[in-house]
């Protein structure tokens, strides 16, 4: 990363520390694959509740960097699954996904009984954030 301070954190945070809807980018085949998803941001990265056998997941077992673009955002990131989202090591990142995603987390989507539901980590390796006439480039 260029540069990461305390500042560019803050807007992270203030901006994406919620739920908030991406939009996502992986590779397969030389071809990019585009899709809208609900994310949280939380130190250095996002993180959203997927299937595990999706294609998305399909395409980032085989190719892990990925890209996301948001509200006056754009980076690249390496995406790894972090398992079942009941997962004991999954708690903490799951409690606060429950809370972030809270008006839509139980209304029938997910299976959280199925093992297949996960939760996916998008680590930013780079990006540009715009916040009030700045640009932050990290």
């Amino acid at each position: 990363m260029k540069e990461w301070n305390d500042e560019l954190e803050k807007i992270m945070t203030e901006r994406f520390g919620k739920d908030s809807i991406l939009a996502l980018a992986t590779i397969e085949n030389n071809m990019p694959y585009v899709r809208n998803i609900d994310a949280y941001y939380d130190n250095r990265a996002f993180y959203i509740i997927t299937y595990a056998l999706s294609s998305k997941m399909k395409q980032i077992d085989r190719n892990p960097t990925v890209a996301l673009a948001g509200e006056w955002f754009t980076a690249h990131g390496k995406a790894a699954s972090l398992g079942y989202f009941r997962k004991e090591e999954n708690r903490i990142i799951a409690e606060k996904l429950r809370k972030a995603f809270s008006q839509w987390i139980d209304n029938g989507h997910n299976n959280f009984e199925d093992e297949n539901t996960i939760i996916l980590r998008v680590e930013l390796t780079d990006g540009v954030l715009l916040s009030h006439g700045t640009q932050y480039e990290f």
